[in-house]
């Protein structure tokens, strides 16, 4: 598993939050943002997705499980009452980029953690573990899995 560190700066985002088991709801939720960003006009080949599962749903019950399809905008997008707004953390991060399934991203989770304590990063557990996604990316199915280190 080849994993790469890249700084983010902090992004300003809109969000559509889901609440309930991780799994067809938080696909959901991302096309219900996507028709929202189409409609403003923020969904072209520039945008960045983000996928954020708010809890460990080992530690939480499957119904308080929450999910944040996230795009981002502009600094000085005009704020729209329909939808949420938030900033994701800038920080450094370890990203694998992956297909675009639940068998992968299941083993990219059991691989990933005990490489990157291997590696001498420890998982910054003050910001969110985040999938991401580009234009390029989701036309190929493949998706990167963002860890938060210090």
């Amino acid at each position: 598993m080849k994993i790469q560190l890249e700084t983010f700066p902090v992004t300003r985002i809109a969000y559509v939050r889901q609440t309930g088991p991780y799994g067809p709801g938080n696909s959901k939720a991302m096309e219900a943002l996507k028709e929202w960003a189409q409609a403003h006009r923020l969904l072209t080949g520039s945008a960045i997705l983000f996928g954020i599962p708010q809890d460990n749903p080992d530690t939480t019950l499957p119904e308080h499980c929450r999910y944040d399809a996230c795009i981002s905008v502009p600094e000085n997008a005009q704020a729209d009452k329909s939808i949420n707004y938030g900033e994701i953390p800038g920080g450094t991060y370890a990203i694998v980029t992956i297909q675009h399934t639940a068998e992968a991203v299941q083993k990219a989770w059991t691989e990933i953690l005990p490489s990157l304590y291997g590696s001498g990063h420890l998982l910054d557990y003050q910001r969110p573990v985040m999938e991401r996604y580009t234009g390029d990316m989701i036309s190929n199915h493949l998706c990167q899995l963002c860890f938060p280190v210090h």
